[in-house]
């Protein structure tokens, strides 16, 4: 059907808006990296925007091997990891369990953990709480006490619910209990959603900084973000030495060093995004439409 003049000036304003919203998105992250990329001197004129002057990677070669951002780094892929395996563990089997119809005091169990979502302990009884399980200073409190989200949960649930019961059980007649239809039917059916909620709580451990800031009180167990704020607000960052200093005739600043670590510890959550583009759409519309 041919598109009526109201419906092609609608998708043109459309069209602009989103282009609009996309500049509004990325000049801060393009600014960032223009400045990171440049040397001191145009940074600290003023006349670095979208394209880096002189290009110069001193910054990147400082940071890098730095002794403290490198350990953070490490601190923050562990935690991620680890941290999210739990998430992912603990939600979908619980999920799971919520979802079939047949299981006793289901509607109970939802509206307890639902109920989570608008009451909680707070936050000196949650320390006090980890600080009993003598988790404090230690990866299982950055990771355990937030290991399921109320919000993720419902939504592999909704998903879980939009699986047809008789695929299920067709399984048991040919043999399956509940852990195989589990594991070897729903898990490989419901790899939008896994791959969905697995990039909240990834994106969610990455990006942590208060948990850590509480539970942990070693350097050497700091996660990036502390690190980050440490360099970036209280400006604790270390002169450079006589060999940073000089790179090809370019020095190194404060500025360029701030907005590398920012680069540092945004890039690589960027490009997880790539490999599980194609399920990220669907996971979105999860439980948006019934039936």
């Amino acid at each position: 059907m041919k598109a009526s003049v109201p419906s092609k000036l609608f998708d043109l304003c459309n069209y602009l808006f989103m282009i609009l919203l996309v500049i509004i998105m990325l000049f801060p992250f393009i600014h960032i990296a223009a400045i990171s990329l440049s040397s001191a001197e145009p940074v600290l004129q003023g006349r670095v925007s979208l394209w880096p002057i002189n290009f110069n990677v001193a910054s990147y070669k400082k940071v890098l091997s730095d002794a403290q951002v490198l350990i953070a780094y490490k601190n923050t892929i562990l935690y991620t990891v680890v941290g999210t395996t739990i998430n992912m563990i603990l939600t979908t089997m619980i999920a799971y369990a919520l979802a079939k119809r047949k299981m006793v005091l289901r509607k109970l169990f939802t509206f307890m953990i639902t109920f989570t979502m608008l009451f909680g302990g707070g936050m000196i009884p949650s320390y006090l709480l980890v600080k009993q399980l003598h988790m404090i200073n230690t990866m299982w409190a950055v990771t355990i006490p937030g290991a399921i989200s109320t919000w993720n949960l419902l939504i592999m649930r909704q998903f879980f619910l939009a699986i047809p019961e008789s695929l299920e059980e067709s399984a048991m007649i040919d043999g399956y209990n509940d852990i195989q239809i589990f594991f070897k039917i729903v898990l490989p059916l419901s790899k939008a959603s896994l791959a969905t909620i697995g990039l909240f709580y990834a994106v969610s451990h990455w990006n942590s900084f208060f948990v850590p800031f509480i539970y942990l009180n070693e350097k050497s167990k700091f996660p990036l973000q502390i690190i980050l704020r440490s360099m970036v607000v209280e400006g604790n960052i270390q002169p450079p030495d006589q060999s940073s200093i000089m790179d090809n005739n370019q020095f190194t600043v404060v500025q360029n060093i701030k907005y590398t670590v920012l680069m540092v510890a945004t890039i690589p959550i960027l490009l997880v995004y790539p490999f599980i583009q194609k399920y990220f759409v669907q996971g979105v519309m999860i439980g948006s439409i019934k039936g």
